[in-house]
Protein backbone atom coordinates (compact mmCIF):
# COMPACT_ATOMS: atom_id res chain seq x y z
CA UNK A 1 0.00 0.00 0.00
CA UNK A 2 1.33 3.42 -0.91
CA UNK A 3 2.66 5.75 1.76
CA UNK A 4 1.23 9.25 1.73
CA UNK A 5 3.74 11.67 0.15
CA UNK A 6 2.84 14.64 2.38
CA UNK A 7 2.96 14.39 6.18
CA UNK A 8 3.04 17.00 8.90
CA UNK A 9 6.68 16.25 9.68
CA UNK A 10 8.04 15.95 6.15
CA UNK A 11 6.88 17.49 2.90
CA UNK A 12 8.18 18.79 -0.44
CA UNK A 13 9.07 22.46 -0.82
CA UNK A 14 6.77 23.25 -3.77
CA UNK A 15 3.87 21.84 -5.75
CA UNK A 16 6.24 21.45 -8.71
CA UNK A 17 8.63 19.33 -6.67
CA UNK A 18 5.77 17.10 -5.55
CA UNK A 19 4.42 16.80 -9.11
CA UNK A 20 7.82 15.65 -10.38
CA UNK A 21 8.07 13.09 -7.57
CA UNK A 22 4.65 11.71 -8.43
CA UNK A 23 5.53 11.64 -12.13
CA UNK A 24 8.71 9.69 -11.43
CA UNK A 25 7.61 7.32 -8.65
CA UNK A 26 3.91 6.80 -9.38
CA UNK A 27 3.76 7.09 -13.18
CA UNK A 28 1.69 3.93 -13.67
CA UNK A 29 -0.72 4.56 -10.76
CA UNK A 30 -4.21 5.91 -11.46
CA UNK A 31 -4.34 9.59 -10.48
CA UNK A 32 -7.96 10.21 -11.40
CA UNK A 33 -10.98 8.85 -13.18
CA UNK A 34 -12.97 11.32 -15.27
CA UNK A 35 -16.69 10.62 -15.65
CA UNK A 36 -18.59 12.31 -18.46
CA UNK A 37 -21.47 11.57 -20.81
CA UNK A 38 -19.26 9.16 -22.78
CA UNK A 39 -18.32 7.04 -19.78
CA UNK A 40 -15.16 6.87 -17.67
CA UNK A 41 -11.54 7.69 -18.51
CA UNK A 42 -8.67 6.67 -16.22
CA UNK A 43 -5.60 8.92 -16.20
CA UNK A 44 -2.31 7.85 -14.64
CA UNK A 45 0.18 10.20 -13.01
CA UNK A 46 2.47 9.68 -15.98
CA UNK A 47 -0.25 10.69 -18.43
CA UNK A 48 -1.35 13.61 -16.27
CA UNK A 49 2.04 15.27 -16.05
CA UNK A 50 3.21 14.30 -19.55
CA UNK A 51 0.12 15.93 -21.02
CA UNK A 52 0.46 18.92 -18.72
CA UNK A 53 3.95 19.34 -20.22
CA UNK A 54 2.27 20.07 -23.59
CA UNK A 55 0.50 23.03 -22.03
CA UNK A 56 3.68 24.17 -20.30
CA UNK A 57 5.51 24.20 -23.61
CA UNK A 58 2.64 25.93 -25.42
CA UNK A 59 2.75 28.69 -22.82
CA UNK A 60 6.52 29.06 -23.21
CA UNK A 61 6.14 29.15 -27.00
CA UNK A 62 3.63 31.99 -26.57
CA UNK A 63 6.11 34.08 -24.60
CA UNK A 64 4.73 33.37 -21.14
CA UNK A 65 7.29 33.59 -18.34
CA UNK A 66 7.43 32.31 -14.76
CA UNK A 67 5.26 34.49 -12.53
CA UNK A 68 2.87 35.46 -15.34
CA UNK A 69 -0.84 35.00 -14.62
CA UNK A 70 -2.61 32.39 -16.76
CA UNK A 71 -6.42 32.27 -16.79
CA UNK A 72 -8.27 29.06 -17.63
CA UNK A 73 -11.79 29.36 -19.04
CA UNK A 74 -12.48 25.73 -19.78
CA UNK A 75 -15.29 23.28 -19.20
CA UNK A 76 -14.90 20.76 -16.42
CA UNK A 77 -12.77 18.10 -18.10
CA UNK A 78 -9.28 16.96 -19.01
CA UNK A 79 -8.18 20.26 -20.59
CA UNK A 80 -8.58 22.31 -17.42
CA UNK A 81 -6.60 19.71 -15.46
CA UNK A 82 -3.70 19.65 -17.90
CA UNK A 83 -3.78 23.43 -18.32
CA UNK A 84 -3.65 24.05 -14.57
CA UNK A 85 -0.71 21.72 -13.95
CA UNK A 86 1.02 22.81 -17.16
CA UNK A 87 1.05 26.43 -16.03
CA UNK A 88 2.36 25.37 -12.62
CA UNK A 89 5.13 23.23 -14.09
CA UNK A 90 6.61 26.14 -16.05
CA UNK A 91 6.34 28.55 -13.12
CA UNK A 92 3.34 30.56 -14.28
CA UNK A 93 0.43 31.34 -11.92
CA UNK A 94 -2.79 29.60 -13.03
CA UNK A 95 -6.29 30.70 -12.09
CA UNK A 96 -9.44 28.79 -13.03
CA UNK A 97 -12.37 31.01 -14.01
CA UNK A 98 -16.04 29.97 -14.15
CA UNK A 99 -17.22 28.69 -17.51
CA UNK A 100 -20.19 30.27 -19.29
CA UNK A 101 -23.38 28.25 -18.73
CA UNK A 102 -26.95 28.65 -19.92
CA UNK A 103 -27.86 30.09 -16.50
CA UNK A 104 -25.53 33.06 -16.90
CA UNK A 105 -26.27 36.16 -18.93
CA UNK A 106 -23.63 36.15 -21.74
CA UNK A 107 -23.25 39.93 -21.91
CA UNK A 108 -22.74 40.18 -18.18
CA UNK A 109 -20.37 37.19 -18.18
CA UNK A 110 -18.11 38.52 -20.93
CA UNK A 111 -18.07 42.01 -19.43
CA UNK A 112 -16.97 40.57 -16.07
CA UNK A 113 -14.36 38.41 -17.79
CA UNK A 114 -12.92 41.41 -19.61
CA UNK A 115 -12.72 43.49 -16.45
CA UNK A 116 -11.06 40.77 -14.44
CA UNK A 117 -8.57 39.78 -17.15
CA UNK A 118 -7.63 43.40 -17.81
CA UNK A 119 -7.41 44.49 -14.17
CA UNK A 120 -5.54 41.36 -13.04
CA UNK A 121 -2.90 41.60 -15.73
CA UNK A 122 -3.58 38.15 -17.17
CA UNK A 123 -0.88 37.33 -19.74
CA UNK A 124 -2.40 34.18 -21.25
CA UNK A 125 -5.90 32.78 -21.51
CA UNK A 126 -6.57 29.13 -22.32
CA UNK A 127 -10.07 28.40 -23.63
CA UNK A 128 -11.94 26.28 -26.16
CA UNK A 129 -13.31 26.78 -29.67
CA UNK A 130 -16.81 27.36 -28.29
CA UNK A 131 -15.71 30.53 -26.50
CA UNK A 132 -12.63 31.66 -28.39
CA UNK A 133 -14.35 34.02 -30.84
CA UNK A 134 -16.50 35.68 -28.16
CA UNK A 135 -13.53 36.07 -25.83
CA UNK A 136 -11.38 37.57 -28.58
CA UNK A 137 -14.16 40.04 -29.34
CA UNK A 138 -14.64 41.08 -25.74
CA UNK A 139 -10.87 41.33 -25.13
CA UNK A 140 -10.07 43.67 -28.01
CA UNK A 141 -7.48 46.12 -26.75
CA UNK A 142 -6.44 43.89 -23.83
CA UNK A 143 -2.86 42.61 -24.01
CA UNK A 144 -3.45 38.90 -23.48
CA UNK A 145 -2.41 35.81 -25.44
CA UNK A 146 -5.35 33.50 -26.18
CA UNK A 147 -4.61 29.78 -26.59
CA UNK A 148 -7.14 27.24 -27.84
CA UNK A 149 -6.99 24.01 -25.82
CA UNK A 150 -8.77 22.14 -28.62
CA UNK A 151 -5.68 22.61 -30.80
CA UNK A 152 -3.27 21.30 -28.16
CA UNK A 153 -2.68 17.60 -28.78
CA UNK A 154 -2.84 15.93 -25.38
CA UNK A 155 -1.88 12.62 -26.98
CA UNK A 156 1.44 13.94 -28.27
CA UNK A 157 3.76 13.85 -25.28
CA UNK A 158 6.74 16.21 -25.44
CA UNK A 159 8.87 14.19 -23.10
CA UNK A 160 11.67 16.14 -21.52
CA UNK A 161 10.24 19.62 -22.00
CA UNK A 162 9.14 20.00 -18.38
CA UNK A 163 10.77 17.05 -16.66
CA UNK A 164 14.27 17.87 -17.92
CA UNK A 165 14.14 21.51 -16.86
CA UNK A 166 11.61 21.94 -14.08
CA UNK A 167 11.09 25.43 -12.78
CA UNK A 168 12.67 25.97 -9.37
CA UNK A 169 10.02 27.94 -7.54
CA UNK A 170 10.44 29.83 -4.28
CA UNK A 171 8.26 28.02 -1.69
CA UNK A 172 6.88 31.38 -0.55
CA UNK A 173 6.02 32.61 -4.06
CA UNK A 174 2.47 32.54 -5.42
CA UNK A 175 1.57 29.10 -6.76
CA UNK A 176 -1.91 29.95 -8.06
CA UNK A 177 -4.87 32.27 -7.49
CA UNK A 178 -8.21 31.34 -6.01
CA UNK A 179 -10.97 33.90 -6.25
CA UNK A 180 -13.48 34.91 -3.63
CA UNK A 181 -16.89 34.58 -5.24
CA UNK A 182 -18.87 37.69 -6.01
CA UNK A 183 -22.27 38.63 -7.34
CA UNK A 184 -21.00 39.90 -10.67
CA UNK A 185 -18.24 37.38 -11.32
CA UNK A 186 -14.90 36.81 -9.72
CA UNK A 187 -13.68 39.61 -7.52
CA UNK A 188 -10.60 39.31 -5.30
CA UNK A 189 -7.76 37.04 -6.38
CA UNK A 190 -6.43 35.14 -3.36
CA UNK A 191 -2.68 34.61 -3.71
CA UNK A 192 -1.59 31.28 -2.24
CA UNK A 193 2.03 30.23 -1.87
CA UNK A 194 3.42 26.75 -2.50
CA UNK A 195 4.23 26.48 1.20
CA UNK A 196 0.72 27.49 2.30
CA UNK A 197 -0.95 24.97 -0.02
CA UNK A 198 1.29 22.11 1.09
CA UNK A 199 0.75 23.03 4.75
CA UNK A 200 -3.01 23.00 4.18
CA UNK A 201 -2.91 19.64 2.43
CA UNK A 202 -0.92 18.15 5.30
CA UNK A 203 -3.15 19.60 8.04
CA UNK A 204 -6.42 18.70 6.32
CA UNK A 205 -5.14 15.19 5.60
CA UNK A 206 -4.41 14.73 9.29
CA UNK A 207 -7.79 16.18 10.31
CA UNK A 208 -9.76 13.77 8.12
CA UNK A 209 -7.39 10.88 8.94
CA UNK A 210 -6.53 10.38 5.27
CA UNK A 211 -5.39 6.85 4.47
CA UNK A 212 -3.72 5.37 1.38
CA UNK A 213 -6.84 3.43 0.42
CA UNK A 214 -9.16 6.45 0.54
CA UNK A 215 -11.03 7.41 -2.63
CA UNK A 216 -12.23 11.00 -3.16
CA UNK A 217 -15.35 11.46 -5.32
CA UNK A 218 -16.20 15.00 -6.40
CA UNK A 219 -18.54 16.93 -8.67
CA UNK A 220 -17.48 20.32 -7.28
CA UNK A 221 -16.42 23.14 -9.65
CA UNK A 222 -12.67 23.67 -9.80
CA UNK A 223 -12.99 27.47 -9.71
CA UNK A 224 -14.20 27.22 -6.09
CA UNK A 225 -11.80 26.50 -3.20
CA UNK A 226 -13.68 23.39 -2.03
CA UNK A 227 -13.52 21.80 -5.48
CA UNK A 228 -10.01 22.98 -6.28
CA UNK A 229 -8.32 22.00 -3.01
CA UNK A 230 -10.39 19.20 -1.44
CA UNK A 231 -11.72 17.75 -4.68
CA UNK A 232 -8.60 18.06 -6.83
CA UNK A 233 -5.25 19.21 -5.45
CA UNK A 234 -5.33 17.29 -2.14
CA UNK A 235 -5.98 13.83 -3.62
CA UNK A 236 -3.59 14.41 -6.52
CA UNK A 237 -0.72 15.49 -4.26
CA UNK A 238 -1.41 12.73 -1.75
CA UNK A 239 -1.48 9.89 -4.22
CA UNK A 240 -5.14 9.23 -3.44
CA UNK A 241 -7.47 8.00 -6.17
CA UNK A 242 -9.80 10.75 -7.39
CA UNK A 243 -13.09 10.28 -9.22
CA UNK A 244 -14.13 13.52 -10.91
CA UNK A 245 -17.32 14.58 -12.68
CA UNK A 246 -18.76 17.80 -14.05
CA UNK A 247 -20.92 19.93 -11.74
CA UNK A 248 -23.20 20.70 -14.66
CA UNK A 249 -23.79 17.00 -15.35
CA UNK A 250 -24.30 16.30 -11.64
CA UNK A 251 -27.04 18.93 -11.32
CA UNK A 252 -28.87 17.32 -14.24
CA UNK A 253 -28.27 13.78 -12.98
CA UNK A 254 -27.50 13.79 -9.22
CA UNK A 255 -27.57 10.01 -8.90
CA UNK A 256 -24.26 9.85 -10.79
CA UNK A 257 -22.43 10.87 -7.59
CA UNK A 258 -24.02 8.04 -5.61
CA UNK A 259 -23.34 5.53 -8.36
CA UNK A 260 -19.70 6.63 -8.54
CA UNK A 261 -19.28 6.18 -4.79
CA UNK A 262 -20.82 2.71 -5.08
CA UNK A 263 -18.74 1.67 -8.10
CA UNK A 264 -15.38 3.06 -6.94
CA UNK A 265 -15.86 2.43 -3.20
CA UNK A 266 -15.64 6.16 -2.53
CA UNK A 267 -14.76 7.13 1.03
CA UNK A 268 -14.60 10.95 1.00
CA UNK A 269 -16.85 13.55 -0.55
CA UNK A 270 -17.23 17.25 0.23
CA UNK A 271 -20.69 18.77 -0.30
CA UNK A 272 -22.31 22.17 0.24
CA UNK A 273 -25.38 22.02 2.48
CA UNK A 274 -27.88 22.43 -0.36
CA UNK A 275 -26.60 19.20 -1.94
CA UNK A 276 -27.90 17.14 0.99
CA UNK A 277 -31.44 18.40 0.34
CA UNK A 278 -30.96 18.08 -3.41
CA UNK A 279 -29.83 14.46 -3.21
CA UNK A 280 -32.55 13.63 -0.70
CA UNK A 281 -35.33 14.86 -2.98
CA UNK A 282 -34.12 14.72 -6.59
CA UNK A 283 -33.14 11.05 -7.03
CA UNK A 284 -35.85 8.55 -7.94
CA UNK A 285 -36.19 5.39 -5.88
CA UNK A 286 -35.95 3.35 -9.07
CA UNK A 287 -32.44 4.74 -9.66
CA UNK A 288 -31.18 3.42 -6.32
CA UNK A 289 -31.65 -0.28 -6.87
CA UNK A 290 -28.64 -2.20 -5.58
CA UNK A 291 -26.91 0.94 -4.29
CA UNK A 292 -24.34 0.39 -1.51
CA UNK A 293 -22.93 3.47 0.26
CA UNK A 294 -21.19 1.59 3.07
CA UNK A 295 -17.72 2.67 1.86
CA UNK A 296 -18.57 6.36 2.38
CA UNK A 297 -16.87 7.24 5.68
CA UNK A 298 -17.06 11.06 5.53
CA UNK A 299 -19.65 13.21 3.76
CA UNK A 300 -18.18 16.59 4.65
CA UNK A 301 -20.66 19.49 4.77
CA UNK A 302 -18.79 22.65 3.82
CA UNK A 303 -18.98 26.15 2.24
CA UNK A 304 -22.52 27.00 3.42
CA UNK A 305 -24.16 27.22 6.84
CA UNK A 306 -24.83 23.67 8.02
CA UNK A 307 -28.39 22.68 8.96
CA UNK A 308 -29.29 19.66 11.06
CA UNK A 309 -32.50 19.27 9.05
CA UNK A 310 -30.49 18.76 5.86
CA UNK A 311 -28.43 16.03 7.51
CA UNK A 312 -31.58 14.34 8.81
CA UNK A 313 -33.24 14.40 5.39
CA UNK A 314 -30.16 12.89 3.75
CA UNK A 315 -29.72 10.23 6.43
CA UNK A 316 -33.38 9.21 6.31
CA UNK A 317 -33.21 8.81 2.54
CA UNK A 318 -29.93 6.88 2.33
CA UNK A 319 -29.68 4.89 5.56
CA UNK A 320 -31.47 2.01 3.77
CA UNK A 321 -28.52 2.00 1.36
CA UNK A 322 -25.99 1.55 4.17
CA UNK A 323 -25.07 5.20 4.60
CA UNK A 324 -24.05 5.63 8.25
CA UNK A 325 -24.88 8.60 10.47
CA UNK A 326 -21.23 8.60 11.59
CA UNK A 327 -20.33 9.69 8.05
CA UNK A 328 -22.06 13.06 8.56
CA UNK A 329 -19.16 15.46 9.12
CA UNK A 330 -18.55 19.21 8.75
CA UNK A 331 -15.86 21.68 7.81
CA UNK A 332 -15.51 25.46 7.94
CA UNK A 333 -13.34 26.64 5.07
CA UNK A 334 -12.42 29.61 2.94
CA UNK A 335 -10.18 30.42 0.01
CA UNK A 336 -8.11 32.83 2.13
CA UNK A 337 -6.92 29.93 4.29
CA UNK A 338 -6.35 27.83 1.16
CA UNK A 339 -9.28 25.71 2.32
CA UNK A 340 -10.13 24.15 5.70
CA UNK A 341 -10.13 26.10 8.97
CA UNK A 342 -11.93 23.53 11.15
CA UNK A 343 -13.06 19.92 10.84
CA UNK A 344 -15.72 18.11 12.82
CA UNK A 345 -17.28 14.67 13.05
CA UNK A 346 -14.27 12.51 12.22
CA UNK A 347 -13.29 11.35 15.73
CA UNK A 348 -16.71 11.68 17.35
CA UNK A 349 -20.33 12.43 16.37
CA UNK A 350 -21.19 15.98 15.38
CA UNK A 351 -22.44 18.19 18.19
CA UNK A 352 -25.75 20.02 17.96
CA UNK A 353 -26.03 23.16 20.09
CA UNK A 354 -29.59 24.15 21.03
CA UNK A 355 -29.54 27.79 22.15
CA UNK A 356 -32.02 30.36 23.43
CA UNK A 357 -33.25 32.28 20.39
CA UNK A 358 -34.13 35.52 22.20
CA UNK A 359 -30.78 35.73 23.99
CA UNK A 360 -28.96 35.16 20.72
CA UNK A 361 -30.91 37.89 18.92
CA UNK A 362 -31.01 40.44 21.75
CA UNK A 363 -27.73 39.90 23.60
CA UNK A 364 -25.55 38.22 20.93
CA UNK A 365 -24.87 35.27 23.21
CA UNK A 366 -25.48 31.60 22.41
CA UNK A 367 -26.70 30.22 25.73
CA UNK A 368 -28.18 26.74 26.21
CA UNK A 369 -31.97 26.98 26.09
CA UNK A 370 -34.42 26.16 28.82
CA UNK A 371 -37.05 23.58 28.02
CA UNK A 372 -39.81 26.08 27.32
CA UNK A 373 -37.76 28.75 25.53
CA UNK A 374 -37.83 29.42 21.77
CA UNK A 375 -34.69 27.83 20.35
CA UNK A 376 -32.27 27.75 17.45
CA UNK A 377 -30.09 24.73 16.68
CA UNK A 378 -26.55 25.11 15.36
CA UNK A 379 -24.35 22.32 14.04
CA UNK A 380 -20.73 22.32 15.12
CA UNK A 381 -18.11 22.90 12.44
CA UNK A 382 -15.54 21.19 14.63
CA UNK A 383 -12.17 22.23 15.96
CA UNK A 384 -9.36 24.08 14.16
CA UNK A 385 -7.07 21.92 12.03
CA UNK A 386 -3.38 21.65 12.96
CA UNK A 387 -1.40 24.91 12.97
CA UNK A 388 -4.57 27.03 12.76
CA UNK A 389 -5.93 29.31 15.50
CA UNK A 390 -9.49 30.63 15.64
CA UNK A 391 -10.84 33.41 17.85
CA UNK A 392 -14.10 35.37 18.07
CA UNK A 393 -13.69 39.15 18.14
CA UNK A 394 -15.83 42.14 19.05
CA UNK A 395 -16.26 45.41 17.12
CA UNK A 396 -12.84 46.55 18.42
CA UNK A 397 -11.18 43.36 17.12
CA UNK A 398 -10.63 42.11 20.67
CA UNK A 399 -11.10 38.42 21.62
CA UNK A 400 -14.42 37.48 23.22
CA UNK A 401 -15.27 34.68 25.68
CA UNK A 402 -16.91 31.44 24.62
CA UNK A 403 -20.59 31.62 23.62
CA UNK A 404 -20.32 35.31 22.70
CA UNK A 405 -21.14 36.02 19.06
CA UNK A 406 -18.65 38.05 17.07
CA UNK A 407 -16.51 38.06 13.94
CA UNK A 408 -14.40 34.98 13.30
CA UNK A 409 -10.67 35.66 12.94
CA UNK A 410 -7.93 33.14 12.22
CA UNK A 411 -4.23 32.76 11.68
CA UNK A 412 -2.42 29.73 10.34
CA UNK A 413 0.46 28.49 8.25
CA UNK A 414 -1.78 28.11 5.18
CA UNK A 415 -3.11 31.66 4.86
CA UNK A 416 -3.07 33.83 1.78
CA UNK A 417 -0.15 36.08 0.89
CA UNK A 418 -2.68 38.80 0.10
CA UNK A 419 -5.16 39.75 -2.62
CA UNK A 420 -3.72 40.06 -6.12
CA UNK A 421 -3.24 43.76 -6.97
CA UNK A 422 -5.60 44.69 -4.11
CA UNK A 423 -3.47 46.07 -1.24
CA UNK A 424 -6.57 47.90 0.04
CA UNK A 425 -8.49 44.66 0.51
CA UNK A 426 -5.44 42.98 2.02
CA UNK A 427 -4.99 45.77 4.58
CA UNK A 428 -8.69 45.66 5.48
CA UNK A 429 -8.77 41.95 6.36
CA UNK A 430 -5.18 41.06 7.32
CA UNK A 431 -4.36 42.76 10.62
CA UNK A 432 -1.37 41.87 12.81
CA UNK A 433 -1.13 38.39 11.34
CA UNK A 434 -4.85 37.66 11.77
CA UNK A 435 -7.33 37.27 8.92
CA UNK A 436 -10.76 38.72 9.72
CA UNK A 437 -13.26 36.60 7.85
CA UNK A 438 -16.45 38.67 7.86
CA UNK A 439 -18.25 35.59 9.17
CA UNK A 440 -20.07 35.64 12.50
CA UNK A 441 -20.03 32.81 14.99
CA UNK A 442 -19.13 31.60 18.45
CA UNK A 443 -16.96 29.03 20.19
CA UNK A 444 -18.33 26.50 22.70
CA UNK A 445 -16.08 23.87 24.30
CA UNK A 446 -13.46 24.71 21.70
CA UNK A 447 -15.77 23.99 18.73
CA UNK A 448 -16.81 26.57 16.15
CA UNK A 449 -20.43 27.40 15.30
CA UNK A 450 -21.33 29.69 12.39
CA UNK A 451 -24.25 32.08 12.73
CA UNK A 452 -24.03 34.19 9.58
CA UNK A 453 -22.21 36.83 7.56
CA UNK A 454 -21.31 40.13 9.20
CA UNK A 455 -22.46 42.21 6.25
CA UNK A 456 -25.66 40.19 5.73
CA UNK A 457 -26.91 40.62 9.30
CA UNK A 458 -30.41 42.15 9.43
CA UNK A 459 -31.07 44.33 12.47
CA UNK A 460 -34.77 44.91 13.12
CA UNK A 461 -35.57 47.03 16.17
CA UNK A 462 -32.35 45.93 17.82
CA UNK A 463 -32.90 42.24 17.06
CA UNK A 464 -30.16 40.46 15.10
CA UNK A 465 -31.64 38.32 12.33
CA UNK A 466 -29.49 36.04 10.18
CA UNK A 467 -30.93 35.84 6.66
CA UNK A 468 -30.00 32.20 6.16
CA UNK A 469 -32.24 31.30 9.12
CA UNK A 470 -35.18 32.92 7.32
CA UNK A 471 -34.26 31.31 4.01
CA UNK A 472 -34.05 27.87 5.59
CA UNK A 473 -37.63 28.24 6.90
CA UNK A 474 -39.02 28.49 3.38
CA UNK A 475 -37.56 25.46 1.59
CA UNK A 476 -40.59 23.19 1.87
CA UNK A 477 -43.37 25.69 1.03
CA UNK A 478 -45.35 24.21 -1.90
CA UNK A 479 -44.78 26.18 -5.07
CA UNK A 480 -41.42 27.65 -4.03
CA UNK A 481 -38.18 26.41 -5.57
CA UNK A 482 -36.14 24.87 -2.69
CA UNK A 483 -33.02 26.90 -2.02
CA UNK A 484 -34.14 29.69 -4.34
CA UNK A 485 -35.12 32.37 -1.83
CA UNK A 486 -33.10 35.19 -0.34
CA UNK A 487 -33.68 37.51 2.62
CA UNK A 488 -32.07 40.86 3.36
CA UNK A 489 -32.64 44.08 5.25
CA UNK A 490 -34.07 47.23 3.67
CA UNK A 491 -33.65 50.49 5.54
CA UNK A 492 -36.87 52.03 6.87
CA UNK A 493 -36.04 55.74 7.08
CA UNK A 494 -39.16 56.59 9.03
CA UNK A 495 -38.49 54.04 11.78
CA UNK A 496 -34.69 54.25 11.72
CA UNK A 497 -34.31 50.48 11.47
CA UNK A 498 -34.42 47.77 8.84
CA UNK A 499 -37.37 45.91 7.39
CA UNK A 500 -37.11 42.28 6.32
CA UNK A 501 -37.45 41.68 2.60
CA UNK A 502 -37.77 38.25 0.97
CA UNK A 503 -37.45 37.46 -2.71
CA UNK A 504 -38.45 33.93 -3.69
CA UNK A 505 -38.68 32.09 -6.98
CA UNK A 506 -41.93 30.25 -7.65
CA UNK A 507 -43.17 28.04 -10.44
CA UNK A 508 -44.09 30.13 -13.47
CA UNK A 509 -47.74 29.03 -13.47
CA UNK A 510 -48.09 30.18 -9.85
CA UNK A 511 -47.32 33.79 -10.73
CA UNK A 512 -50.37 34.06 -12.93
CA UNK A 513 -52.74 32.80 -10.25
CA UNK A 514 -53.76 35.36 -7.61
CA UNK A 515 -54.98 32.68 -5.20
CA UNK A 516 -51.71 30.74 -5.31
CA UNK A 517 -49.62 33.89 -5.00
CA UNK A 518 -51.59 34.96 -1.98
CA UNK A 519 -51.29 31.54 -0.34
CA UNK A 520 -47.51 31.45 -0.79
CA UNK A 521 -47.08 35.02 0.48
CA UNK A 522 -49.19 34.33 3.56
CA UNK A 523 -47.25 31.16 4.33
CA UNK A 524 -43.92 33.00 4.03
CA UNK A 525 -45.07 35.79 6.35
CA UNK A 526 -46.48 33.34 8.86
CA UNK A 527 -43.30 31.29 9.08
CA UNK A 528 -41.11 34.36 9.51
CA UNK A 529 -43.34 35.77 12.26
CA UNK A 530 -43.61 32.47 14.11
CA UNK A 531 -39.90 31.72 14.10
CA UNK A 532 -38.10 35.08 14.35
CA UNK A 533 -40.32 37.47 16.33
CA UNK A 534 -40.18 39.92 13.41
CA UNK A 535 -42.39 40.38 10.36
CA UNK A 536 -41.52 40.41 6.68
CA UNK A 537 -42.57 43.73 5.24
CA UNK A 538 -41.71 42.77 1.66
CA UNK A 539 -42.48 39.40 0.06
CA UNK A 540 -41.56 39.53 -3.61
CA UNK A 541 -42.40 36.47 -5.71
CA UNK A 542 -40.45 36.14 -8.94
CA UNK A 543 -40.20 33.65 -11.83
CA UNK A 544 -37.50 30.97 -12.16
CA UNK A 545 -33.94 32.23 -12.91
CA UNK A 546 -34.71 35.71 -11.53
CA UNK A 547 -32.23 35.42 -8.66
CA UNK A 548 -28.58 36.25 -9.24
CA UNK A 549 -25.98 33.70 -8.13
CA UNK A 550 -22.33 34.17 -7.29
CA UNK A 551 -19.57 32.50 -9.31
CA UNK A 552 -19.60 29.61 -6.83
CA UNK A 553 -23.34 29.03 -7.24
CA UNK A 554 -24.56 30.71 -4.06
CA UNK A 555 -27.44 33.19 -3.92
CA UNK A 556 -25.92 36.69 -4.05
CA UNK A 557 -27.85 38.64 -1.42
CA UNK A 558 -26.27 42.01 -2.15
CA UNK A 559 -26.87 41.83 -5.90
CA UNK A 560 -30.42 40.55 -5.45
CA UNK A 561 -31.15 43.32 -2.97
CA UNK A 562 -30.01 45.88 -5.54
CA UNK A 563 -32.11 44.20 -8.24
CA UNK A 564 -35.15 44.13 -5.94
CA UNK A 565 -34.84 47.81 -4.99
CA UNK A 566 -34.48 48.77 -8.64
CA UNK A 567 -37.54 46.75 -9.60
CA UNK A 568 -39.87 48.10 -6.90
CA UNK A 569 -38.79 51.69 -7.60
CA UNK A 570 -39.99 51.61 -11.20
Amino acid sequence: MRQLPIRLDSRPATLIEQALTLHQDYADHIALVMIDSNGETSITYGQLFDRAANYAQALRDSGIHPGDLVALILQHGESVIYGFWGALLMGAVPSIFPFLTDKLDPARYFDSARQLIAHSGVKALITTSDLEADLRACLVGVDVEILNADRLSVGEVRRGDSASRPYKADPDSTAFLQHSSGSTGLQKGVMLSHRAVLNQVASTSAAIQLAPDDVVVSWLPLYHDMGLIAGFILPILQGIKLVLMSPFQWVRDPKMLLRAIHRHHGTLCWLPNFAYNFLATRVREADLTGLDLSSWRAAINCSEPVYAESHSAFLNRYAPYRFRDSALTTCYAMAENTFAVTQGGIDSPLKLDVVDRRTLMDDRRALPADDDAPTLTFVSNGRPIANCEVIITDENLQPMPERHIGEIALRSDSMLIGYHLRPDASAETLINGWYFTGDMGYLADGELYITGRKKDLIIVGGKNIYPQDIENLLNDIPGLHPGRATAFGVLNDALGTEDVAIVAEVEADMLGNDENRGRISREIRARVAQNTDVTARYVHLVPPKWLIKTSSGKIARRANKDKFLEEISR
